[in-house]
């Protein structure tokens, strides 16, 4: 939970100077009030016989107007399953508290402007050589973390939403249904709590993660509008902090895989919708902990909408254990393994003559990826997904391997349909896969070439169905081979 009374990012009370025995309540509620610790100062338990005293003696009365106003916004809300206009206020407010080593976020100046722009744009130039795929990037923009936020949230939306909606609709079921009539205003109210509390749990996250992603395509997934090729100059600077590598390598090596990324999600119209339905169909297999949530709907206060959160926090999404949602994830895992994998190959291809450190920030990369941040934990505590590519290092094989037995061209070209691209069992064996794959394309070849060929030649007697065509016997006509 947060530390703070709502739970929303209001700062507690604290102790005055000389005020022994008052120690900072974690919760915000005030232990000295005469109860147990309540973030919202009312309720049972909280100021014994006169809740409000409790609530307005742990409370700094400049924080009360906006502590009820956020209540207020809680109970009034009647959108989708997500507030995700809570989320968006509390995403700028965690960005704007800073990250835990003090990185606190700013405006993105002109030189730093310049200098993305010239590393995204050289990034292209590198990158020309090593696809067949051109540009994706129709801007370049270089973006502080609120920045990256404001431009994110669609994209979270159109992820978090489906896991949402099952949360609200389980809210109606978990109840018999000769009481869900009566306790409509209850479940109506649950469910607007709920959309807050996934709306300040998502903000959080996203928050968080906007102190750690140094572009727009790091999950894997593109979170920015279309053609916007983007870095984060301060979070690239950051991610360089300890390597001892020139920042100027660094922020080429990033521009290089934000501009990889950029080509494959331009360039396969279908890449993006495949990734989001993908999760959409993984979300339509998770079920809701049905157990943990009666018990919050039986022991629901109203008071106490903290409680809800808690269920939140702790994750009340279990994957169905079905063959259907198995191969769901599969098909999730191995997307963005092969997402991950092809912009890996290429970019260390373009890396590997230009940089003298491509080799450790790549694998530092990898290793990022490979084990998330502490906002990405979030997302699979609230959806019950990890959005990492397992087998990026199987896939980056695979597409090495392809490149050096078809070319670029060969190896791009499966991008053209889904059918076409590697599965989960080609990562097991990607030699495999490659020489499976040059047996077929050469067949195609030749079934190309003989067609082409057809089209042009002359017939032949065989063709026209003369009499003797193709006859090795000999002839009849009193002439020899030569027709003399």
């Amino acid at each position: 939970m947060s530390d703070t009374p709502f739970g929303f990012g209001l700062p507690p009370e604290e102790p005055e100077d000389g005020d022994e025995g008052k120690k900072k309540d974690p919760t915000g509620g005030g232990q000295g009030s005469g109860g147990p610790a309540n973030p919202f100062g009312f309720g049972p338990g909280a100021g014994g016989d006169n809740p409000f005293a409790a609530m307005f003696g742990s409370m700094n009365p400049n924080d009360l107007g906006a502590a009820f106003q956020q209540l207020g916004q809680m109970l009034s809300y009647e959108g989708g399953p997500v507030n995700w206009d809570m989320a968006k206020q509390i995403a700028r407010q965690t960005v704007s508290q800073g990250t835990t080593d003090g990185s606190k976020d700013a405006s993105v100046g002109p030189a730093e402007r310049t200098s993305v722009d010239e590393a995204l744009r050289l990034a292209d130039l590198w990158l020309d050589g090593v696809t067949s795929m051109p540009s994706g990037s129709v801007t370049t923009v270089a973006w502080s973390r609120a920045e990256w936020v404001e431009a994110s949230l669609p994209a979270w939306q159109q992820l978090v939403d489906p896991v949402a909606e099952r949360v609200g609709l389980a809210m109606g079921d978990v109840l018999p249904e000769e009481m869900q009539a009566m306790a409509g205003p209850l479940i109506g109210m649950m469910r607007s709590m709920g959309g807050a509390m996934f709306g300040q749990q998502i903000g959080q996250a996203v928050g968080v993660l906007a102190g750690e992603v140094v572009g727009s395509t790091d999950i894997g997934l593109p979170l920015a509008p279309a053609g916007k090729a983007a870095l984060l100059p301060l979070n690239v600077e950051r991610f360089g902090k300890d390597l001892s590598v020139p920042q100027d390598e660094v922020r080429l090596y990033l521009a290089l895989r934000e501009a990889a990324h950029q080509r494959l999600f331009a360039h396969v119209p279908w890449l993006r919708s495949h990734l989001f339905g993908a999760v959409e169909a993984y979300a339509r297999g998770i079920k809701v902990d049905t157990s943990k949530l009666e018990d919050v709907v039986g022991q629901f206060d109203p008071s106490q909408p903290e409680q809800l959160q808690d269920a939140l926090q702790q994750g009340m999404f279990q994957p169905e254990d079905t063959p259907e949602q198995k191969a769901s994830l599969a098909r999730l895992e191995t997307a963005l393994a092969l997402v991950e994998g092809w912009v890996d190959a290429v970019v260390h291809e373009a890396a590997k003559s230009r940089l003298t450190s491509a080799d450790a920030l790549r694998e530092t990369m990898r290793r990022r990826r490979a084990s998330g941040g502490p906002a990405e934990q979030t997302f699979a505590t609230l959806i019950g997904l990890q959005l990492r590519p397992r087998r990026l290092r199987d896939a980056s094989r695979l597409w090495a391997s392809l490149t050096d037995a078809r070319g670029v061209d060969g190896r791009d070209g499966l991008w053209e349909h889904p059918d076409m691209l590697p599965t989960a069992q080609d990562l097991d064996d990607p030699d495999g896969f490659v020489h499976h794959e040059q047996l077929d394309f050469s067949e195609l070849d030749k079934m190309l070439g003989e067609a082409a060929e057809g089209g042009t030649r002359k017939p032949s007697a065989e063709d026209r169905g003369e009499d003797g065509a193709g006859d090795d016997g000999p002839r009849t006509d009193g002439k020899d081979d030569d027709g003399r």
